[in-house]
């Protein structure tokens, strides 16, 4: 399939998602009226209408502007602003008004940081495991450039899931993801991963930009090996002319048996698809697998 990135040339299964579902405008109306970022907004994620029609989102942290620019990505690179110190306050207002009860946190990343934007994500974990004990957070981090102390930091916060995506293939990193590193982010994930603290490690890949099946079943190999615990697989969308295009549209049939091939080799946890994104239906696909945590 033609690899240009038209919508008009978007297969079928990848046209039937509305933007603008009922409902969708209440929840865009309570973030912009607490200043938060989302990824769903700035990173274009065809899901959005869907989700914050059913009142979840994905809060961004640390401003808007990333200090890197990887060519997938849709959010803005640039002179990022300064921390702001009400911004856990203000996601408890909104989760609090959104009545979730499984709260996704990512960020930009913050180079420019001594700290990589860490200890923000220790505060929104602090502030909301005050507001309600029980809540469930995933938190999906940048790679903190692999600095031992931001993760620890972390890790002692004690997120119910950790989340940092693997993104593409190993020989695809020079062409997607320049400025990091593929063994960078399995140390990432194994840090966690091999900590007491028992927290759930997920992580993420985009097809559609060039890999091949022996490629993509390999980074599964990896991640299993140092013990990651959920993975989701989705199909790389072209976010604007600036961006890497599309080099094939992965058809639904391929993606479950991806799903099928990951469950095998040893992921408690899969999803597979076309729409798919790293915290899409984040609460339901990790229900069954926090349930086991605690009979």
């Amino acid at each position: 399939m033609s690899p240009k990135n038209s919508r008009s040339r978007l297969p079928s299964w990848l046209k039937n998602k509305d933007p603008l579902q009922k409902g969708m405008i209440t929840t865009k109306n309570l973030l912009q009226g607490l200043k938060l970022n989302t990824v769903c907004q700035e990173a274009r994620c065809p899901n959005i209408g869907e989700c914050f029609a059913r009142k979840t989102a994905t809060f961004m942290i640390l401003g808007e502007k990333c200090t890197r620019n990887c060519r997938f990505c849709a959010v803005t690179s640039g002179e990022p602003s300064p921390v702001d110190p009400r911004e856990p306050d203000r996601i408890v207002e909104a989760v609090s008004r959104l009545k979730l009860r499984h709260v996704v946190i990512t960020s930009v990343t913050r180079d420019d940081l001594p700290d990589g934007g860490s200890r923000q994500f220790v505060r929104v974990i602090e502030k909301l495991r005050s507001y309600d004990p029980d809540l469930k957070i995933e938190i999906l981090t940048p790679d903190f450039q692999q600095d031992s102390r931001a993760l620890d930091r972390i890790i002692a916060a004690r997120p119910d899931i950790f989340n940092h995506n693997i993104e593409t293939v190993p020989r695809l990193y020079s062409r997607v993801r320049p400025e990091a590193c593929y063994q960078g982010s399995l140390k990432v994930l194994e840090r966690v991963a091999r900590n007491p603290a028992n927290i759930i490690t997920k992580s993420g890949l985009m097809l559609g930009l060039g890999e091949n099946r022996k490629e993509v079943i390999e980074v599964f190999r990896d991640l299993q090996k140092i013990n990651c615990d959920m993975l989701t697989i989705g199909q790389y969308l072209q976010p604007a002319r600036s961006n890497l295009p599309v080099q094939e549209y992965i058809k639904p049939e391929t993606f479950q048996q991806y799903k099928e091939k990951a469950l095998e080799i040893g992921f408690k946890a899969v999803a597979s698809g076309p729409h798919v994104r790293s915290s899409y239906l984040a609460e339901e696909i990790s229900q069954e697998i926090l349930f086991q945590g605690e009979s």
